[in-house]
């Protein structure tokens, strides 16, 4: 238990020991398991998640075919990969590919008819969404899919414990004065974290309003290079977890700038 911790200092570890001396229940996890409902509706992410990744995959797959043969492809967004394509690559020159560009329009299609009902299920059945929906970067698919994976924000003792749920705080491998710095634990539900990374990085990015965490991101990216701006994406996304939580368990309306003070 101690030893696999992803939480490890010294301090902690002797807690740890004499919460075991004297048998504390609270070192018990208790098991939760979703509601049908909402399992079902997440289901419908994962279906989406997994269209998306083969999409990728395809296209990546037919830019390496071309490339073996001396030819690139054009960049496009992944919607208009196959019209790209067909304009400007003779497909006779390449057997194969038409089916590969087909199968791609198809996926892309079935994304959006998911996509559609992401936007319906936000509107009638998970209304509170538009609480998270006013952060900007935070769209629909984001703030349903934190939503169901959380699914009773009232099972959480602080906000700030949704951020070490997702897997977005650093481990912890402390003893005595050494304070090493790792990587995040990764835990709890990778699709989320995937989602509120690409947020951050949209409200780091050129397009990002300001807003008081883009502020502090940018703070964090200031030094360090290439690896700063991925830890100051991390820590937004950790600090975007915590803000959603708060306003979906309070009610109220986001400001971009002071809300993270009051917190």
């Amino acid at each position: 238990m101690i030893a696999e911790s992803d939480s490890k200092n010294d301090c902690f570890d002797a807690e740890q020991l004499a919460r075991l001396g004297r048998v504390d229940p609270g070192l018990l996890s208790p098991i939760v398991h979703r509601g049908e409902v909402t399992q079902r509706d997440r289901v419908l992410l994962l279906a989406r998640d997994g269209f998306v990744r083969a999409r990728t995959q395809l296209i990546n797959q037919a830019r390496g075919f071309a490339k073996s043969l001396g030819t690139r492809l054009p960049s496009s967004s992944s919607e208009a990969f196959p019209k790209r394509v067909r304009a400007s690559v003779p497909l006779d020159l390449f057997p194969g590919l038409e089916a590969m560009l087909a199968m791609i329009e198809q996926l892309t299609g079935e994304i959006r008819s998911l996509d559609r009902e992401v936007e319906r299920l936000c509107a009638t059945r998970y209304s509170e969404t538009a609480l998270l929906r006013a952060i900007p970067g935070v769209g629909a698919l984001t703030a349903l899919a934190f939503m169901l994976t959380l699914e009773d924000p009232d099972r959480f003792k602080n906000s700030r414990a949704v951020g070490a749920y997702l897997g977005l705080r650093p481990r912890q491998r402390d003893s005595g004065a050494l304070r090493p710095q790792l990587r995040i634990t990764k835990a709890g539900d990778a699709l989320v974290r995937r989602l509120l990374v690409s947020a951050a990085q949209y409200i780091l990015g050129p397009f990002g309003a300001d807003t008081d965490l883009r502020r502090f991101g940018l703070r964090l990216a200031e030094h360090g290079g290439k690896a700063a701006k991925k830890r100051a994406a991390v820590a937004v996304a950790r600090k975007l977890a915590v803000l959603m939580h708060r306003l979906w368990i309070t009610g109220e309306q986001y400001e971009p700038i002071g809300y993270g003070q009051q917190m």
